[in-house]
């Protein structure tokens, strides 16, 4: 009985260091590996029913599935490291436009704007009229102050789209000419553009 036992536990052994030896050479096999390292498999779990106790039986199998999924991580080809890193801050010019922003305005255009309706609104008429002409004049000349001074502070701003390599996309707004016509290479820095 127990020289029945060592030579099966023998042969358990010797499978495994067969699957072992067969996982080491991954690179080499040939592209039937996976099939090979299955029926392997299948073979050391029959020598594993043969084992004499349940805990050389549980050990057997546990033994040949590693040596399995050793042997199958083995054949399957390595990813390859060699690509490009992708610059997902860089990407190309799809377009610049030049568009006319109205100003700021603030109080003063209102006040002054007020102030000369009212007193023109106050030259018509009589009464009460005079005085309903006096705050038309004030709230018109109000609202043509405030456009006046928008009119007055507006500025060009240059609005430059971008699409990222990742294929996102974005606006970048600038005071003066960039520079940057449609297909330029760019780098997003900070918040403006740099030719790449």
């Amino acid at each position: 009985m127990t020289h029945t036992l060592t030579t099966r536990s023998a042969s358990c052994w010797l499978a495994v260091g067969l699957l072992l030896g067969a996982s080491s050479l991954g690179a080499q096999q040939q592209p039937s590996a996976a099939s090979t390292a299955k029926a392997r498999y299948e073979a050391d779990k029959k020598l594993c029913a043969d084992e004499a106790s349940s805990e050389a039986r549980l050990q057997c199998r546990r033994d040949a599935q590693a040596v399995y999924e050793k042997a199958l991580a083995a054949s399957k080809p390595a990813p390859k490291s060699s690509q490009p890193a992708v610059c997902n801050e860089c990407g190309k010019v799809t377009g610049v436009k030049v568009v006319e922003k109205a100003g700021d305005s603030g109080p003063v255009g209102m006040i002054a704007g007020g102030v000369a309706g009212a007193v023109l609104g106050r030259q018509v008429g009589g009464g009460t009229g005079r005085d309903l002409a006096t705050i038309a004049g004030a709230a018109g000349g109000a609202y043509a102050g405030k456009k006046i001074e928008e009119k007055m502070n507006a500025h060009k701003v240059w609005t430059v789209g971008v699409r990222y390599n990742n294929g996102t996309t974005a606006e970048f707004d600038y005071a003066q000419d960039p520079g940057f016509k449609v297909g330029d290479a760019v780098r997003k820095s900070g918040n403006v553009l740099e030719r790449n």
